[in-house]
This record gives structure tokens, sequence and C-alpha cells, in this order.
């Protein structure tokens, strides 16, 4: 069985065909989803997707382009719920800073600020973290080493940064989607193999980033098979052992079936 571990179906590209969508991605043998909490906007419409059926789950948590809008009573609004099962989406992405080196040091500060309080929060409630890392390895390693509990959580989308390979001793899994497979990712072909085994999770970041040979259409859970099917190529097992495996990483690190409707 396969679970896609970050997928937002809460996405309006969903609205017209989300039953369409998770039928699919079924007859692909992915059967089980999670929603990360992205966007403060539409969490609303992921608990109801999560309510409504037995086998998605979601998050809760402020993506940081959306750091002005964060609160931690929004994190804890949610967190209890008895399908929430990660605070995420959350982290520090440098990539659209402004030019002007003060702007952009008020960004990165409060990124880091609402950071710090989601990553608290994850620990006050044991909840592993959904981890954003883009254009700011240094600042997310140093903030997770000093900040994170035992809980550890997933680093979604992994960036191939070898350094946050040693988070695999802090608990943290390494989310892998349809970047794998494109023909630029080299550094991420080779980083794979280095990845502990038992860390390794399997995403699609739908509707984002669909996997060759399908780049630029929508991205969904179905194609959690092509990542699969990479990681096998790059690695020395099949494809069934790899949904194995990462089933069970699924299940150690978000523990799913601990939670009920």
């Amino acid at each position: 069985m396969i679970i896609d571990t970050h997928c937002h179906l809460d996405d309006s590209k969903f609205d017209s065909d989300l039953e369409d969508v998770i039928k699919r991605a079924q007859e692909n043998g992915v059967e089980k989803f999670i929603i990360p909490g992205a966007d403060p906007k539409t969490i609303d419409k992921a608990v109801s997707i999560a309510e409504s059926h037995n086998n998605i789950w979601f998050a809760v948590g402020v993506h940081p382009y959306d750091a002005q809008e964060y609160s931690p009573d929004f994190i804890e609004k949610y967190i209890t719920h008895n399908k929430c099962v990660a605070v995420g989406e959350c982290g520090l992405d440098y990539y659209r800073l402004p030019k002007d080196s003060k702007m952009a040091d008020e960004i990165k500060e409060l990124q880091k600020d609402v950071f710090i309080s989601q990553i608290k929060l994850a620990d006050k409630y044991a909840k592993p973290l959904i981890v954003h890392i883009r254009e700011a390895s240094q600042d997310s390693k140093e903030l997770l080493m000093k900040y994170s509990g035992n809980r550890g959580g997933v680093l979604h989308c992994y960036n191939a940064n070898r350094e946050l390979l040693k988070f695999s001793e802090k608990g943290f899994y390494y989310g892998i989607g349809g970047v794998l497979t494109f023909k630029n990712a080299k550094k991420l072909v080779e980083t794979f193999p280095l990845i502990p085994k038992d860390r390794l999770l399997v995403e699609t970041d739908s509707p984002y980033l669909t996997p060759h040979p399908y780049r630029g259409k929508r991205n969904e859970p179905a194609y959690c098979r092509l990542v699969i099917e990479k990681m096998a190529e790059l690695s020395d097992m099949q494809i069934d052992e790899l949904e194995k495996i990462c089933e069970e990483n699924t299940e150690k690190l978000f523990a799913l079936s601990s939670y009920r409707d």
C-alpha cells in the first residue's frame, strides 16, 4: 500500500473532481492521504475532507509565505482534532525575498519566529513536524537542532542537502516526490541512496511538482506510483519492498492507525 504523505487536496484545483482523484489514486495503489496545512484560508476545507473520508488525515500549520497571518491560537484550535496528525507545513523559504536587504532581513526574522513557535507547539502536543525548506537550509538546520524535541517529523520535498541527513538521528524522515524524476535533479538523484531506508517517505505535493512524464499538468496522488518506480530504479530494492518500507515509515511517524473518525 502507498500513502501520499503530502498532498494538497484542499487546493481549488481539486474542487471539481476530488472524488475522481481519490479513485484514480486507489486504482494505482495509493490508499491513504495526508493533507498538510499550508494555508489558513483553506484549513477548514482540509478538515472537512478528512472528516468525510476514513483514509484521509490533515495537519495544521502556516507556510512561511503566510507567516504574517500566523497566530498560535490558530494552530491550537485544530491540533487536538481527532484527524490532525502533525504540525505543518511550516519552515523557512528564502526563495522570493525582496532585493532590499532590510526588508529581506525582516521577512527572515518573521519566518524564523513563526517557525520556532510551530516547532514548540509540535513538541507541546507531541506531534511530528512537516517541514518546508527552500534556500534556507542553514537557518532551518540551526532552528531544528535548537528547538525540536524528540518527536521528529518529515523534511518535505527533501532538497538533497547532505547536512540535513544528520536529522535522521533526531527522528526526521525525508519526503521524496516528483522532483526525483526531473532531468535536472542530479543532486537529489546522487543523494537519494544515502538516505536511510527506514527514513524514506513518498509524497506528491499535489497539485504541484508533477513527476515526469506529466510535468506541466496537474499533479495528483496517483503519481506516487511514478515516484516509487524511480526510487526502485535508483536503489537495489523492488517496488513492492519500497512500498512496504514507506508505508511502515509513515505509520511510525504519523501513527495513522491511532487516529479515528
